[in-house]
């Protein structure tokens, strides 16, 4: 399934991190952060800064989380991107 973002919308996917500690704890889903760090799959028509491939980091607590073929992803406005990793 392909997804299109409208306006000025970012489709991001991310990794969600590990459920265990270096030391093994487990750690619960209420104590994860949620990753800032994430791939660009798409992005809307009036997206300027970014493109299709880039990395780039976000606020941790901006975007929509949705599912879609059982892999967690993000759609979060251009302007909460605070830049692209380059490298």
């Amino acid at each position: 399934m392909k997804f299109k973002p409208l306006k000025d919308r970012v489709f991001v996917s991310y990794a969600e991190e590990e459920e265990r500690t270096k030391g093994g704890l487990y750690v619960p889903d209420t104590a994860k952060e949620k990753p800032q760090k994430g791939k660009v799959e798409a992005v809307g028509s009036e997206v300027k800064e970014v493109k299709v491939g880039d990395t780039v980091l976000f606020d941790k607590y901006s975007g929509s989380k949705v599912k879609i073929n059982d892999q967690e992803h993000l759609i979060i406005k251009e302007e909460d991107i605070l830049g692209i990793i380059q490298g």
